[in-house]
């Protein structure tokens, strides 16, 4: 039965985010107590769970057996309310079928949900004029300005998912995916190349054998649905030009003590203890350079393999692209920075260095998150079908 779309939730609390405990639990603030949170979402969502900003709540039945009383349903982002719950998000889709909305399927109706075909399971039977069909949703939370990308994580099972879709499809029963975008604004999709690149690569190797559509939603600040549905525009010509493993990246590394290391020809070199963001780039086997950069023990090459056998990994953050970037994406990591180390991986151009240091964790501020949605996202021009 559809979701109604003016009683999603009896009522709405609000709390503001504080940390992260693990991929299904936050901490977060209500009436000035620190509270845990059921989160219903394993995605990464950096540009989202930023502290301080305000969490949307739904608050459990008193006689309901779970450790939390609270679930994160939604955050806010630029005063827009940002959908979380990524199991309700079959429910929106189960709306949208049944008042017609998604263009392609209208003359679909839903069969029944949670379909199990051989070891998989998908979201929907549909039935039409043209006989069956299964559908996958999925729910994307991360986007700019203009596009909007999926996944914010690895997901070797919506990579399957798609496999699994698509050999059906060949064995004569319709398939396909649907991505449901929790924003009003943004105009087109684009798999997430930057952060999942084999779901990426076989979702645009299917996209003529699958049904492939997105569409973006807004969300009013009682959680109901606005009633604008758009359908964005898919540019395969763009993902074709920026996807090939090429482009820059920043590593993040921690320094859990200050240092005095030997840094090659630049020589001893203080480090203080803190955070540390190295921008670097591979207009060629750009994972190659990432998976080096996650090894010590390593014939020292350049100056980040002297820092690395000394500080921790943290994480990686790849932006393909065409275009090199590098030094562009350096000038913006100076601006959030507390401190530099001069002439550290800046040999071979004009920046006065390409190493950065921040006292308190970079994903746990606005402005890293906000930078990467830059370079990945909103730099990128959307080519429209001519």
């Amino acid at each position: 039965m559809a979701a109604d779309r003016d009683s999603w939730f009896e009522t709405i609390h609000s709390g503001v985010f504080r940390r992260r405990l693990n991929r299904f639990a936050v901490v977060c603030d209500v009436n000035g107590r620190a509270i845990q949170a059921h989160l219903p979402n394993s995605g990464k969502l950096l540009e989202l769970l930023i502290p301080g900003r305000r969490l949307y709540l739904a608050k459990a039945a008193a006689s309901a057996l779970r450790k939390t009383r609270y679930t994160a349903i939604a955050v806010d982002k630029g005063g827009r309310p940002v959908f979380l719950h990524t199991h309700l998000t079959n429910r929106v889709a189960a709306d949208l079928l049944a008042r017609k909305e998604i263009p392609g399927l209208e003359p679909y109706r839903v069969v029944r949900p949670e379909v199990s075909i051989g070891k998989s399971r998908f979201d929907f039977l549909l039935e039409g004029r043209e006989g069956q069909m299964l559908l996958e949703v999925k729910s994307c939370t991360l986007f700019g300005k203009r596009i909007a990308m999926f996944p914010d994580a690895v997901t070797a099972r919506g990579r399957r998912h798609l496999e699994e879709l698509a050999r059906l499809s060949r064995g004569g029963l319709r398939a396909g995916v649907l991505f449901i975008v929790h924003s009003a604004s943004v105009r087109f999709f684009l798999p997430d190349y930057h952060t999942d690149p084999d779901f990426s690569r076989t979702l645009h190797t299917l996209r003529d054998e699958l049904f492939i559509r997105a569409v973006g939603v807004g969300w009013r600040q009682n959680i109901t649905l606005q009633s604008k549905v758009h359908s964005l525009e898919i540019p395969w010509n763009l993902f074709e030009q920026e996807s090939p493993d090429r482009g820059c990246y920043i590593l993040l590394l921690r320094l859990g003590r200050a240092r005095r290391l030997r840094i090659g020809k630049l020589g001893d070199v203080r480090f203080p203890r803190g955070y540390y963001l190295y921008v670097g780039s591979g207009m060629r086997n750009l994972s190659q350079r990432i998976r080096r950069h996650r090894h010590r023990r390593k014939r020292f090459f350049w100056h980040i393999d002297y820092l690395r056998e000394a500080a921790d990994f943290i994480a990686a953050f790849p932006v393909r692209t065409a275009t090199p970037i590098e030094c562009e994406m350096a000038a913006a990591v100076r601006e959030m920075a507390d401190w530099s180390i001069p002439r550290f991986g800046a040999s071979d151009c004009t920046c006065t260095t390409h190493l950065f240091g921040t006292a308190n964790h970079p994903l746990h501020t606005a402005q890293f998150p906000a930078l990467l949605q830059r370079f990945r996202i909103d730099r990128l021009p959307p080519r429209t079908r001519e």
